[in-house]
């Protein structure tokens, strides 16, 4: 899988650009501003239809502008793709997998696969337990076409019943809640159950990739207030559904959904220890950096292909041997890496870009 060329049009801080990449390592060297990240940020975006600084859509459209287009030609096994996102502040956002309308978003996951590594993601490790909740979701609807589906179903009946607690409390409609906690038991074990099966399937290749960077093992420990690890899913689902009905007057009290997969905690064990609350942070970088070699790994096993490897200015936090341990993951996988200075990577072979912030990204 590789992505052949993109093209951005009144994106972020480019006015126009075509970009043909390397199939194989393409390192984008810039000044902090240049516009690095925002290329990087484009490429996740018709992956993920999301920016991965969490950025609204409205700020991705360039200043001055109304409309900003990304459209990116992918490279498979066996087939080419083509993906465009149109974005609007006037109207919805149009996108559109070989000139059709996708039925699904997770199409374009199926197209163009992306693992991304950002200076940030320090926050898995040592943040609040969404960030790992996210992790493993992100991974899940990689894996499983029906994962960004349920979870889809789990969010939108979780906001409905949130919004009638919220604005009803106490006297709320209890027909209207328990309609809503249906389909929230319903989609909520499918998305635990997800959660479970990626968290099992990552386990070897996170211990395989830890294991060069740092003594200790690996684990996940999955800590909710109402699901067990031997139960079913259709067991889970009826465990959510009891839990519900037993907090419901609680939860009208307090105008919120007090139980369910938005609350669970996915701790990360290194031997014994929450990596969260006893890893230095040495440690703590060592297993972020292992997280995302091993849903690399975890991908390219799955597909028989890997999927595109992109580091965003990751460098400068590391010290040589965890950088050395991502170099080696790159050979047989197109990368992008950014960096403000070329001596912060060294010499990894491929094709260096300079990226200028004028708009402008041309071969070194």
């Amino acid at each position: 899988m590789r992505l052949d060329w993109i093209e951005l049009r009144e994106f972020r801080s480019y006015p126009q650009l075509d970009f043909r990449p390397d199939p194989g390592t393409n390192l984008l060297v810039g000044d902090n501003g240049a516009g690095k990240t925002n290329l990087l940020e484009a490429i996740t975006y018709l992956s993920t239809l999301r920016s991965f600084r969490k950025a609204p859509d409205d700020a991705l459209i360039a200043t001055g502008s109304d409309e900003a287009v990304i459209r990116g030609g992918i490279a498979g096994p066996v087939s080419e793709h083509t993906i465009e996102v149109l974005l609007s502040r006037l109207q919805r956002r149009r996108v559109q997998l070989d000139g059709k309308r996708p039925s699904r978003n997770a199409e374009l996951r199926a197209r163009l696969r992306c693992v991304t590594f950002l200076p940030d993601d320090l926050e898995l490790t040592k943040g609040s337990a969404g960030q790992r909740r996210g992790l493993l979701d992100d991974l899940a609807a990689q894996l499983r076409p029906t994962a960004a589906a349920d979870q889809g179903d789990f969010d939108r009946a979780l906001r409905q019943r949130n919004a009638l607690l919220r604005a009803e409390g106490p006297m709320a409609d209890i027909d209207a809640l328990a309609s809503f906690e249906a389909a929230i038991a319903t989609s909520g074990a499918s998305v635990v159950a997800h959660r479970w099966a990626t968290a099992a399937a990552m386990t070897p290749f996170l211990q395989a990739a830890y294991r060069s960077l740092g003594p200790d093992t690996v684990s996940w420990r999955y800590e909710s207030a109402w699901a067990t690890g031997e139960a079913s899913e259709d067991d889970l689902a009826g465990l959510l559904a009891a839990e519900l009905a037993a907090r419901r007057r609680q939860d009208m009290e307090r105008r919120m959904t007090t139980v369910g997969p938005q609350r669970d905690e996915p701790r990360l064990l290194l031997g014994d220890r929450d990596s969260r609350t006893h890893a230095s942070q040495g440690e703590q970088r060592s297993l972020v950096l292992a997280l995302r070699l091993a849903a690399f790994d975890l991908l390219s096993n799955e597909y028989d292909e890997p999927p595109i490897l992109i580091l965003d200015d990751v460098f400068s936090e590391l010290d040589a041997g965890r950088a050395t341990a991502i170099i080696d993951r790159l050979p047989g996988a197109q990368a992008f890496l950014s960096s403000a200075r070329h001596d912060d990577v060294g010499d990894i072979g491929g094709t260096y870009w300079n990226v200028d912030p004028s708009g402008t990204v041309v071969e070194q």
